[in-house]
């Protein structure tokens, strides 16, 4: 009898040792289940559409200073779409009524749109440089008369600030977005250049641009794209 309950225990044991281990391996084989991964949740880029084979006329722009003197300029959609649909879209808003040439530089150029007047400031955003150490291709060249973007040292900084440029300087093509140049008024540009300036080419006397507004000849710009 005794031995027939020891055989018995030892089969039991057995038994609860088999489902021991066949547990141990479910457990071991659900751990071991790859689980699906999570999809990027980072939005893709926006790229700017390219909207100018669709214009039919280049817009103009006409700074208007507050002695009246004026300055006029074709914007080139084509060489650069997003600046000049950032730059349509800022006149649009007003947002360069009232601001001034801060820095002029004789031999070189004539750099306004900063809410702050000291160089330091823009629109609370930026743009992509569309220009080609940037792998934008834009080849118009930074001549006598030609607008361009203002920028820091990188290079999708860009956002309301502008220079118009008194004398070519090759070194800034391919460097700086130019989108237009000056059909009208180079010697309202000659004026304000010709200013005497501080230690930081700001005019003594304040260059204030009274309105700045643009005729798109009827074509509806799209909002740039920015970040």
């Amino acid at each position: 009898m005794f031995k027939r309950n020891k055989a018995w225990y030892f089969i039991m044991s057995l038994m609860a040792l088999a489902v021991l281990l066949v547990g141990c391996g479910k457990a071991t084989e659900e751990k071991t289940v790859e689980t699906p991964k999570e999809e990027s949740t980072e939005q893709p880029k926006e790229e700017a559409v390219d909207y100018s084979k669709d214009v039919k006329e280049n817009p103009v722009v006409t700074i208007t200073m507050e002695n009246d003197e004026q300055i006029v300029l074709e914007l080139e959609p084509t060489v650069a779409p997003n600046t000049v649909a950032n730059f349509i879209s800022l006149i649009e808003d007003g947002y360069y009524d009232g601001l001034i040439f801060h820095r002029v530089i004789p031999g070189f150029m004539i750099q306004g749109g900063d809410s702050s007047g000291d160089g330091s400031g823009g629109p609370g955003y930026a743009i992509d440089g569309e220009f080609s150490s940037n792998g934008f291709e834009n080849t118009m060249k930074h001549e006598r008369g030609v607008i361009s973007t203002a920028r820091t040292q990188e290079p999708n900084s860009a956002g309301s600030q502008f220079f118009i440029m008194t004398d070519d300087n090759s070194s800034l093509d391919g460097e700086y977005a130019a989108f237009g140049k000056v059909t009208e008024g180079m010697e309202t540009v000659n004026a304000i250049v010709a200013n005497e300036t501080d230690a930081m080419d700001k005019p003594i006397k304040e260059q204030k641009m009274k309105t700045v507004e643009v005729d798109t000849k009827g074509f509806d710009y799209p909002k740039p794209v920015t970040h």
